[in-house]
C-alpha cells in the first residue's frame, strides 16, 4: 500500500508503513492514532469505508490502537473522528493477499473556524490568548478552541421548560449492614471511603425544607465530612491509626468501636505542581444558578490559588465537546478567568466524548511527580452519546493506571445522577463531592485542596478480625457499597479507596458482647470441618485486630499495617462521641431498623456534648441540621441542650 504523503500532510494525517508487532494476517487493517506530540488518543472513532459508506467501525483503546479483522479484498478509506479534533481521512487503502503494516494516524486539534457555534468576541479573545500563551509558555503550543455551546443562539440559552419539571435524581439502593455472628463471620473487610457528597446533598435537602431520600444518606460520608483529632501520621506510614471503644449510645447493652485514620497535612508551599483538566458539563440542564454559574464562581476562586508551577485546562461538553482553554500556567489568571467567564450552557449531554478529550489533554501536559487529575463538574445527566457505562468505567480504570486520576463535583437539583458520579470517582481513584453552595466549593477546592487533589495512599483496605471470646456479633455502620470479600484484602489487583493529604477516615462498629442475646439467624453446622474452633489467642484479652493494606501512589504492591485493640471500654471521648452523634443522625434520616433508642433530642444532645473545637463552624451547622430534620419529621424539641464538655 503506497500513499501520497503530500496529500496526507495537507489534511493533518500521517500514515506509516513501518511494520510493528507480531505477524498480521491478510484481511486485517490495524493501526494507532496519536496527536501532534505523539501521545496516544483514546476514544477515537475509526471507520473503514467503501465508496463513501461505512463498512466497519471501531474505537481506539487507551493505547490509541484500532483493528479491523476479516476485511474482504478491495480498496477502502479510513476516517478518524474525535470530538475537539479535526476529522480526517486517508486516500485508498488496498487489502489484498499480503498483510498490511500498522497504520499511524495523527489528528490535530480543531482550529477556531471549525467550531460548531461561532461566538465572535469570545473566539477572538481565545485566539489572542492562545498566541500570548505560545509566546510566554515553555509548553508546546496547543491551539485553543472557542467555547462549545451547541444550541445557543447569539450566546443566549433558551431552556426547554418541560425538561426541568421532572424530578429524576438517581441514587443506588442502600440496605443497612446487618449484624454478623463472629462464629460464622469472624472477619469484616471493606474499602475506605473519603467522599463527602452525601453530607452536603443531605444539607441541601434540609435547607430546601425536605427530608432526603433514604438512599441519598450514606452514613460513612456524613461522618467523614468532619475532621477528628487523631494523631499525626508516623514518618514510616502514610497515616496514623487510632481506636476507641465505649458504650453504644443508642443501644446501651452494646459497645461502639471507632477506627480512625489521619494522613499528613501538606503546606501549600510543598504542594506538588498541578496539571488540572476541568471537564465541564455545559449542556442545557446546567443553566440554573446552582449549576454552571456556581461552577464558574468556584473555578474563579481556584484560579486565585494557582501558581506558575501549575497548569490548568478546560474541556467542555454538550452536544459536542471542545477545548476552551489549552494547558495554561497558573500565573496567567487573566486568561484563565476570561475562559471561565465565557462558558455558556446549551444543548444535550455527550459526557463520554468529553471524558476522552479531557484525558487526552491531561496526557499531553502530564507532570512527572505532580498532580495529574481530571475534575468533572456536572449534574450527572449523561443522556446523549454514551457508548456504555461499562466502556466508560474501563477507560477511567485504564487512565488511573497511567497516573491520571478523576474527581467528580456534583451540582444542582432535580436530575442529579448521584449513583453515576459516585461510581466514576470511585473507579478513577478520585473523590466525589457535591457543591450545594459557593462556601462548599471553597471548602473542597481551596481550604481542603490537599485532601481533594493530593493522594498519599491508594487502594486502602481495612480488615477487622473479632475475638469470639468477647464479641458475639458486630455491625459495620455505613460503607455498604464498599464491602469486600475476605480474600480481596490480600489481592493487590482489587481496587479500593484513596486517602488524600490531611484526610481523616472514620469507621464505626456496633458490637454485641459475647453471651448477650443475638437476634441473627444461625447457620447449619458444616459436616466436614469444625469452623468454630477457638485458638489460644482468644484468651489474650484482645477485642479485635485491625489490619490495613495500602499502596503508595505510584506502587503496585501493597504494604501491611496491624493494630491490636484491647478489650477495654472507656467513657466516650470527643472523637467517638461526635462520630456517634453523626451516625445516629444518619440512622434516623434513613429510619434504620438498627437505630435502637436514638431520638432527635438525644442526637442533638450528644452532638452538643462532644462538639469539641469547631474553628470552621461545621459542627455547629450540623447541630442546626439536626433541628431542621427533627422539625421536618414533625418532632418538637422536648429537652434542654446538654452542656458541652
Amino acid at each position: 500500500m503506497r500513499l501520497v504523503l503530500a496529500w496526507i500532510a495537507a489534511v493533518g494525517l500521517l500514515v506509516s508503513h513501518t511494520y510493528q508487532g507480531p505477524a498480521v494476517q491478510a484481511g486485517v487493517v490495524h493501526g494507532i492514532v496519536v496527536d501532534g506530540a505523539g501521545n496516544a488518543l483514546s476514544g477515537v472513532l475509526v471507520e473503514l469505508t467503501a465508496n463513501g459508506t461505512t463498512v466497519l467501525s471501531a474505537q481506539t483503546d487507551v493505547q490509541g490502537r484500532f483493528r479491523f479483522a476479516g476485511v474482504s479484498k478491495g480498496s477502502y478509506g479510513l476516517r478518524a473522528v474525535l470530538n475537539g479534533y479535526t476529522p480526517t481521512s486517508t486516500p485508498t487503502v488496498t487489502v489484498g493477499d499480503q498483510p498490511l503494516g500498522q497504520i499511524k494516524l495523527t489528528l490535530t486539534l480543531k482550529a477556531f473556524d471549525e467550531e460548531i457555534v461561532q461566538q465572535p468576541q469570545a473566539q477572538a479573545r481565545a485566539r489572542e490568548d492562545a498566541k500570548t500563551l505560545s509566546r510566554e509558555s515553555a509548553l508546546p503550543a496547543v491551539p485553543a478552541a472557542s467555547p462549545v455551546a451547541a444550541g445557543i443562539a447569539g450566546g443566549r440559552f433558551n431552556p426547554d421548560p418541560g425538561r426541568q419539571q421532572f424530578h429524576t435524581e438517581a441514587y443506588d439502593r442502600i440496605d443497612d449492614n446487618r449484624f454478623r455472628r463472629v462464629t460464622n463471620d469472624p472477619v469484616s473487610t471493606f474499602s475506605i471511603d473519603v467522599d463527602t457528597a452525601s453530607y452536603s446533598n443531605v444539607r441541601r435537602f434540609l435547607n430546601e425544607g425536605q427530608l432526603p431520600p433514604a438512599d441519598a444518606v450514606r452514613t460513612e460520608e456524613l461522618i467523614n465530612y468532619f475532621r477528628f483529632a487523631y494523631p499525626n501520621a508516623p514518618s514510616n506510614a502514610p497515616f496514623s491509626v487510632t481506636t476507641e471503644v465505649a458504650q453504644c449510645p443508642w443501644n446501651p447493652r452494646n459497645r461502639l468501636a471507632l477506627i480512625g485514620l489521619q494522613s499528613p497535612r501538606i503546606d501549600s508551599e510543598r504542594t506538588p505542581p498541578r496539571n488540572l483538566v476541568f471537564l465541564l458539563d455545559v449542556s442545557g440542564s446546567m443553566a440554573s444558578p446552582d449549576k454552571l454559574p456556581l461552577v464558574r464562581n468556584a473555578m474563579s476562586m481556584l484560579a486565585d490559588s494557582l501558581t506558575d508551577h501549575d497548569r490548568v485546562s478546560i474541556v467542555v461538553y454538550a452536544g459536542a465537546s471542545g477545548l476552551v482553554l489549552p494547558p495554561t500556567p497558573g500565573h496567567r489568571k487573566d486568561i484563565i478567568k476570561r475562559a471561565i467567564a465565557d462558558l455558556k450552557p446549551g444543548g444535550s449531554t455527550n459526557g463520554a466524548a468529553g471524558i476522552h478529550l479531557a484525558y487526552n489533554v491531561a496526557a499531553s501536559s502530564f507532570i512527572e511527580g505532580g498532580i495529574n487529575r481530571v475534575i468533572l463538574a456536572t449534574d450527572g445527566d449523561f443522556n446523549v452519546g454514551v457508548t456504555s457505562q461499562g466502556e466508560l468505567v474501563r477507560l477511567i480504570e485504564q487512565q488511573r493506571e497511567r497516573g491520571v486520576f478523576l474527581s467528580v463535583l456534583g451540582v444542582g437539583t432535580g436530575n442529579l445522577k448521584d449513583s453515576t458520579m459516585e461510581k466514576l470517582a470511585d473507579k478513577g481513584n478520585g473523590n466525589y463531592a457535591y457543591l450545594d453552595s459557593l462556601h462548599e466549593a471553597r471548602r473542597v477546592l481551596i481550604a481542603e485542596a490537599g485532601a481533594t487533589l493530593i493522594t498519599v495512599a491508594k487502594d486502602v483496605k481495612i480488615q477487622v478480625e473479632f475475638n469470639p471470646a468477647v464479641v458475639g456479633a458486630y455491625r459495620l455502620i455505613g460503607y455498604e457499597n464498599r464491602l469486600l470479600n475476605r480474600e480481596d484484602f490480600n489481592d493487590d489487583r482489587k481496587d479500593a479507596g484513596e486517602i488524600g493529604a490531611g484526610h481523616t477516615v472514620t469507621a464505626l462498629y456496633e458490637i454485641i458482647p459475647a453471651g448477650e442475646r443475638i437476634d441473627v439467624p444461625s447457620v447449619e453446622p458444616l459436616k466436614y470441618q469444625d469452623e468454630h474452633k477457638v485458638g489460644e489467642s482468644a484468651r489474650s484479652g484482645e477485642l479485635m485486630t485491625v489490619k490495613l493494606r495500602y499502596k503508595k501512589p505510584d506502587a503496585s504492591t501493597s504494604q501491611l499495617l496491624t493494630h491490636v485493640v484491647r478489650n477495654a471500654t472507656s467513657e466516650s471521648r470527643a472523637n467517638l462521641g461526635f462520630a456517634a452523634a453523626v451516625a445516629q443522625f444518619g440512622m434516623l434520616l434513613r429510619n434504620s431498623e438498627f437505630k435502637g433508642e436514638a431520638t432527635w433530642d438525644s442526637t442533638r444532645d450528644i452532638a452538643r456534648r462532644y462538639r469539641g473545637d469547631d474553628p470552621d463552624g461545621y459542627r455547629a451547622e450540623f447541630i442546626r441540621m439536626i433541628d431542621l430534620a427533627a422539625e421536618l419529621n414533625g418532632h418538637k424539641r422536648t429537652t434542654e441542650p446538654v452542656t458541652r464538655r
